[in-house]
């Protein structure tokens, strides 16, 4: 690959984006731009974007290169991240809109009257979001060292910076008009190289290889066990993408940005259409992987499986420019799902800590990108969707059942939410850390904790019930308004 292509694709998509998040930061005079753009955001507008922040490095690189590994088995992670989507729809868009709210931490404590409660919530949206940037720079060292030379590290730092310093300026209204662009720019740069290369490789008719590139391999190679054991590991897996979803902070955050609830529910659907389109994409790159480059079917290269292809099957001028396309759409999904975390976690860590102004937010948005990028620098990949897969199960455990029951259940307490919290953190926490030398000394438990939401979301909901119930004389005095407001429909 010529590294010119790298360099070239990379400086546009950071140009254009740090222009587009330029031009938000004229538009952005307000504190409510600076955390929820004014409330103002029209459902298309607002679901480009969410589907900008949420399709991340797992989604766009991480996806094909488990399909290239494991072939069918990992079709339930696309599965999983869209139908989380629908959970949203039923369960979260529309209340979490009519709470008022800037952030997670602001409903918990509305909710819950109890500042405890919001106390536990800002630490959980803090963690989860520091982990799932990481995943985000790991993969730009990745892109930045296969298409350019340059070392890992530069990648990862060059994200950083270019989100610090976007999200510092123009804040939640900035970042909306730079994810948007971005949700268009990947699926393009999906889309487009997946058809020309159906078109190139279909004068050899490989409709025969496509269809057993499909037959699924082991699943997961380092836990092979007996079936049921498989059948309990894409369990917990859907547990975790789809309750995982509900407890996403740069998710949720995106609700508070539409005019009302019936936009919330509108913007949803929207992007469910969205993600439906999206992973037929690298869906199909996966299964020409499997056809046509085997030999990156590896832990550490099949991550790499949609940037080096299109050289591979179209060499010359064309498959030059979809190679940048590619890289370009790569390092887009690195930069839109980074700056929709750090605006969360700018937003939870400026109103608890720095007095909730736009200094204060900015920041935030300093700090909430130098720590992953510490431990980004200081670790490497092991899997950009499995990694990411880890942080849903903890989200899953944790913010997802406070979320679930604050909406729907009367009976929830401050103490049993922060039980139930407490409880998913210490148990997902103990798995996912302990999850390889516990399991190396009892193969037994490995599958338990590789994949622990089916158990660990479980066990918090049914603590926290448990801890709300025990503690009747905690249930908030003005509960029953809060949830009427939750509920009741706006008109139109």
């Amino acid at each position: 690959m010529n590294p010119a292509i790298g360099y070239i694709a990379i400086a546009a998509v950071a140009l254009v984006s740090a222009l587009i998040g330029f031009y938000g930061l004229r538009v952005s005079r307000t504190t409510s731009d600076f955390y929820v753009a004014s409330r103002t955001v029209r459902p298309w507008w607002n679901a480009s974007a969410i589907g900008g922040e949420y399709l991340s490095a797992a989604s766009f690189l991480g996806i094909a290169g488990l399909i290239l590994l494991t072939g069918a088995s990992a079709l339930w992670f696309p599965i999983g991240y869209t139908a989380g989507y629908l959970m949203l729809l039923l369960f979260v868009a529309a209340p979490l809109r009519r709470s008022g709210a800037y952030t997670i931490p602001d409903f918990t404590e509305a909710r819950l009257e109890s500042r405890g409660a919001r106390l536990v919530t800002s630490v959980l949206v803090i963690v989860v979001g520091w982990f799932y940037i990481v995943p985000q720079l790991q993969g730009a060292a990745l892109t930045v060292r296969i298409t350019t030379g340059l070392p890992a590290w530069a990648g990862s730092v060059a994200v950083a910076v270019i989100v610090a310093v976007v999200v510092a300026a123009g804040g939640m209204r900035a970042i909306t008009f730079v994810q948007a662009f971005q949700f268009w720019l990947k699926l393009t740069a999906l889309a487009l190289p997946v058809v020309v290369l159906l078109m190139v490789v279909g004068g050899g008719s490989p409709s025969a290889e496509l269809a057993a590139a499909i037959t699924p391999a082991e699943a997961f190679p380092a836990s092979a066990g007996p079936a049921d054991l498989d059948v309990y590991r894409t369990i917990s897996l859907m547990v975790a993408l789809l309750f995982g979803t509900l407890g996403l902070p740069h998710v949720l955050v995106r609700f508070y940005t539409n005019p009302d609830g019936v936009a919330a529910r509108r913007t949803t659907v929207i992007v469910l259409v969205l993600l439906s389109v999206f992973y037929l994409f690298p869906t199909t790159f996966g299964l020409l992987g499997r056809v046509f480059a085997p030999d990156l079917a590896a832990p550490g290269s099949a991550d790499a499986l949609i940037l080096l292809l299109p050289d591979r099957l179209v060499p010359g001028i064309v498959g030059d420019l979809l190679t940048a396309l590619v890289i370009a759409g790569a390092f887009g999904a690195f930069l839109s799902t980074s700056s929709g975390l750090v605006v969360s976690l700018a937003g939870v860590i400026s109103q608890d800590l720095l007095g909730g102004r736009v200094r204060g937010f900015r920041i935030a948005a300093i700090v909430s990108t130098a720590v992953p990028l510490a431990v980004a620098l200081a670790t490497e990949s092991s899997g950009l969707a499995g990694s990411v897969g880890l942080v849903f199960a903890f989200t899953a455990s944790t913010l997802c059942p406070m979320l679930i029951l604050g909406i729907w259940w009367r009976g929830l307490t401050a103490r049993g939410a922060i039980a139930g919290m407490l409880t998913g953190a210490v148990l997902s926490a103990a798995a996912i850390l302990a999850g390889g030398p516990l399991g190396d000394a009892v193969p037994a438990l490995r599958p338990f904790l590789e994949q622990p939401a089916a158990w660990t979301v479980p066990l918090a909901v049914v603590v926290t019930v448990f801890a709300s119930r025990g503690d009747r004389r905690g249930i908030p005095r003005g509960v029953d308004a809060y949830l009427t407001r939750l509920h009741v429909p706006e008109r139109g």
